[in-house]
């Protein structure tokens, strides 16, 4: 997180004057507009760790013990299915029953041996026979809609399942990309070798020099600093020790060219004050801006990168919002629910171990009407964050 709180780098308007000018507004803006960069990037910081911490030590044991308890489920109703008190109709929904959470258990790649034979035997059917059919039909319709939608040529490659689906897909991508990136170099490499205009080898050339200034302006800042923080000049120890802090804090600000760090960094030593910071030249002004911008844009990048993955992670559309605190809502969210089923479960243990109370409470059951891509989608073992 920035200390800009402490240090603020701020343009203050001069009663003197009549206000401030476009190019000092629009370095306020800048300023603040990466503050908040700053602070979006310090939450994911903070709170992904957070996120995996409680994943591992709450989530993770909670669906162990959910998966144990609906192991002993499946057998509670396994041996209830044979209890003579059950007629044809209760023992239809006992095998339903059974079926449904033995997919769930099993969905996952689980290799239970006694799991798949109460269900193959509920069922009428194999359980790794099935799967390896849902594979293949799920590769298909994954190949149709990705071949509509991207343009990928599957061709004869092995995408049996998901996990070499989204392999060869990757892949994939990525060479479409590097070979986009080689027609570009190659497109650009020869609209260079076209005569140019004088206008246009004008424009070149002023972003040649003005891409050396901006860079010169950093460097001018950054050299200030280490020659007044410089840990090596210093004779005092604990003073050497202040200075080498500041100076990793310069190294890193300058390596990252964030030039508000480093003027941040002015203010902390009292290199500059805010008279100077109010008195910035217009024209180095101007290149200041050009690079807080480029700072901006780079901040935002890396912000929406994050959020990216996550959702792609959780199967959420590129448009749709995510947030750090929204992510962690939804993770003690799941948690809750997850409490409430595993104490859900231990209750139904509890009261049909008496196969009456089952034949009384199949009675208000109905099987759920099967949907015809319910078998793409089976699997619905709790998850972090609800996907």
């Amino acid at each position: 997180m920035t200390n800009s709180k402490t240090h603020a780098v701020r343009i203050v308007a001069d009663k003197a004057k009549p206000g401030l000018s476009q190019a000092q507004q629009q370095f306020n803006t800048l300023i603040k507009k990466i503050d908040q960069q700053k602070q979006r990037l310090g939450l994911w910081s903070e709170t992904i760790p957070r996120m995996q911490y409680i994943t591992v030590h709450e989530f993770d044991p909670l669906l162990k013990t959910y998966d144990g308890l609906q192991t002993q489920w499946v057998h509670l109703l396994d041996k209830a299915y044979d209890s003579p008190a059950l007629k044809k109709r209760d023992k239809e929904k006992v095998s339903h029953l059974i079926c449904e959470a033995t997919a769930e258990l099993l969905a996952d790649g689980g290799d239970d041996a006694d799991l798949k034979g109460i269900y193959n035997r509920h069922s009428g059917s194999d359980f790794d026979a099935e799967d390896q059919a849902l594979d293949a039909a799920t590769g298909e319709l994954m190949k149709s809609m990705m071949e509509g939608t991207l343009g990928i040529d599957f061709g004869d490659a092995d995408v049996s399942s998901m996990e070499k689906m989204q392999a060869f897909v990757e892949e994939k991508m990525e060479s479409m990309r590097t070979g986009q990136e080689a027609r570009q170099r190659e497109a650009e490499a020869r609209r260079a070798k076209r005569n140019k205009t004088q206008k246009q080898q004008a424009k070149e050339d002023q972003m040649q020099a003005e891409a050396v200034h901006l860079k010169k302006s950093i460097q001018e800042v950054y050299r200030k600093l280490a020659t007044a923080l410089h840990p090596d000049r210093e004779p005092d120890p604990a003073e050497r020790e202040r200075k080498t802090a500041l100076m990793q804090r310069v190294n890193v600000a300058y390596g990252n060219k964030d030039l508000l760090q480093l003027l941040e960094l002015q203010l902390q030593v009292e290199q500059i004050d805010q008279t100077q910071i109010n008195n910035i030249a217009e024209d180095r002004l101007k290149h200041y801006n050009k690079i807080l911008k480029q700072q901006l844009e780079q901040l935002q990048q890396e912000a929406e990168g994050i959020e990216a993955v996550w959702k792609r992670q959780l199967n959420m559309p590129p448009f749709a919002p995510v947030s750090p605190k929204g992510l962690m809502d939804r993770l003690q969210d799941d948690i809750r629910q997850l409490k409430r089923e595993v104490a859900g479960i231990k209750q139904d243990l509890h009261t049909f171990q008496d196969v009456q109370h089952l034949k009384s409470w199949l009675k208000t059951y109905k099987i759920p009407r099967k949907h015809e891509m319910d078998d793409f989608f089976f699997d619905n073992r709790p998850s972090p964050f609800g996907y």
